[in-house]
């Protein structure tokens, strides 16, 4: 294609100049996309859980989620339970960009046909008993506090939680994986000790003072 001669310039097109992929092509999952799946995206996945649905409000995304195993036999004589009804348990993920991410997870209570029990789906996969954070959530937290250097302030404010709520949770997880870890010494040759530290710190309160 060419422009016309009183146009100031004149130019040709040619097809293989225009280097834009076909979106059709770069699609396809031939060239390693998969279908879009909101689960997956969040990563919810590693989880247990799966979206049904979402809802934007003003200060969140919520997720709807129900958890995929369905925990139906008895834990205390093994018989088959009936679903008895459901509850909702709310916990808070990692944050989608700036918005924080909260999860609404559909627990199914089951009562037991032979001993009358009953029980709650397990949710272990997806966050610690009574957490208010999920798995990714927390380690979403941690790794901004300790990689990222954020404040715990910034943390409570990307997860949507209270500053004590995001202070313990970190807390706790820390001492889980960088104290207790039976492994956080793997690689280390040698430990040393800054033994001028109390020293210039000392020096340092001075010169304020």
């Amino acid at each position: 294609m060419s422009s016309s001669p009183e146009d100031e310039g004149s130019y040709t097109l040619i097809a293989e100049d225009l280097d834009m992929p076909d979106a059709t092509v770069a699609a396809s999952p031939d060239a390693g996309f998969a279908r879009a799946d909101l689960t997956t995206f969040c990563r919810l996945d590693e989880l247990g859980l799966e979206v049904t649905g979402q809802r934007l409000e003003l200060d969140c995304a919520v997720l709807a989620c129900r958890i995929l195993e369905p925990d139906k036999w008895c834990r205390r004589c093994g018989c088959e339970g009936t679903v008895r009804d459901t509850v909702i348990r709310r916990l808070a993920h990692e944050p989608l960009g700036w918005r924080p991410a909260m999860l609404a997870v559909t627990i199914r209570r089951y009562r037991c046909t032979g001993c009358s029990h009953v029980w709650r789906q397990d949710t272990s996969l997806a966050a610690e008993p009574r957490a208010k954070l999920s798995r990714r959530g927390l380690r979403w937290a941690l790794e901004g506090i300790v990689c990222q250097h954020l404040t715990v302030a910034r943390v409570a404010e990307g997860l949507g939680v209270a500053w004590n709520t995001a202070n313990d949770a970190v807390l706790a997880e820390g001492k889980r994986v960088l104290i207790n870890g039976e492994h956080r010494f793997d690689g280390v040759t040698a430990i040393g000790v800054d033994d001028r530290a109390p020293e210039r710190s000392y020096l340092s309160r001075s010169e304020r003072m």
